[in-house]
């Protein structure tokens, strides 16, 4: 590793601090060296806060002269927070590392240019595709303005969610449940559908110590879910429906502080594309979903899931009606599955967790 790849992962540590917590911004950081020395440090931490290189220059003090890494392009446009780039040029320091280009149309290069147009060293794509893989969520939202989709279940090795009788406590053990909280804490909004809430009354909440709980999202087509159920214990969670649901039924979810979100309904159920539009105007920059199985079919068959973590547990249930995760209309040949990449996998306990991109981005920078 070189010294620059050293800082650039020091810088990328920093960034992890934020994720999750900066929408609709990057998650990025920043650390400012001189002489194998390092001056400051810094991460964005939510939007309207310090970027992070600003909060690496206060840090630093006096940057004549030193070298600045940084996981994300500096930005070159005045937002809820001055430009970094301006902030960078007036702290004179001699060189710039930037890990990627921010994908921003106001942004895209122009910081990079605003840094070299004042004499300072860029160098760019150093660690590139773990800088990318940091803000994925970022990255997708920027040039889509929906959020990225995260397809979650955990299934036994016969690949099953329950058992016949529909129980499902629990598939997995403790270690892989802590990894899905990891995630909630990561991710902006967790999803699943009215057949899922009303058969697991779940929280959809992160039980990590100082954890950030997820904007909670139920799909419910014609608002027949009981209001008494545990997602609608706090206010803010998203409810989509049908135009067609009766309009006397949005009072009940209403005296529970849920809002009531109508989007087209098609043969296949709720408009999916209209449900990550919605969520994507709320600035919502990613979003997990936790099933059912006609919900996760459904998201598939659309053609809208962008990674897929599936946990596996070495059980067998059996049963020609249990559950699978995933359900919908499916393929006709096999030559037509959806194929995963840049497949990796994690060992949780005697659980095993297999997560997979749909979109290639392992060489991409």
């Amino acid at each position: 590793m070189t010294t620059d790849e050293q800082y650039m992962t020091q810088a990328l540590a920093l960034a992890a601090r934020g994720v999750g917590r900066t929408r609709p911004n990057p998650a990025v950081g920043c650390v400012i060296v001189r002489d194998g020395v390092v001056l400051g440090e810094g991460w964005h931490r939510q939007a309207g806060e310090a970027h992070a290189e600003v909060e690496a220059l206060r840090l630093a003090g006096d940057a004549r002269g030193a070298t600045v890494y940084v996981s994300l392009e500096p930005c070159s446009h005045h937002g809820r927070t001055p430009p970094c780039a301006d902030a960078l040029v007036a702290a004179q320091v001699a060189r710039v590392v930037v890990g990627t280009v921010d994908p921003n149309p106001d942004v895209s290069g122009r910081g990079i240019e605003r840094l070299r147009a004042a004499g300072i060293e860029v160098v760019t794509g150093v660690l590139a595709q773990e800088c990318r893989e940091l803000n994925r969520p970022f990255f997708k939202f920027i040039q889509t303005a929906t959020p990225w989709v995260v397809a979650k279940w955990a299934m036994t090795l016969d690949g099953k969610i329950a058992s016949h009788s529909g129980h499902s406590r629990w598939v997995t053990g403790e270690l892989a449940r802590a990894r899905v909280h990891q995630v909630r804490n990561e991710l902006d909004a967790i999803l699943v559908g009215a057949g899922t809430a009303r058969a697991d009354d779940p929280e959809l909440t992160c039980r990590l110590p100082e954890g950030r709980n997820p904007v909670r999202v139920v799909l419910d087509s014609n608002l027949a879910l009981d209001p008494a159920l545990r997602v609608f214990a706090t206010a803010g969670t998203l409810v989509f429906c049908a135009p067609s649901a009766p309009a006397w039924l949005e009072d009940r979810f209403k005296q529970r502080g849920a809002i009531i979100i109508r989007v087209p309904h098609t043969a296949a159920g709720l408009d999916l594309n209209a449900v990550l539009r919605e969520l994507g105007q709320r600035d919502i920059m990613s979003v997990l979903v936790e099933g059912g199985g006609a919900v996760l079919g459904s998201f598939l068959d659309a053609g809208l899931i962008d990674r897929v973590m599936t946990f596996i547990a070495p059980k067998l249930v059996g049963g020609h009606s249990a559950p699978s995760p995933i359900g919908g209309e499916g393929i006709s040949r096999m030559d037509q599955a959806l194929h995963l990449s840049c497949v990796r996998h994690e060992t949780l306990g005697d659980d095993l967790l297999i997560i997979g991109d749909v979109e290639e981005i392992c060489s991409q920078v």
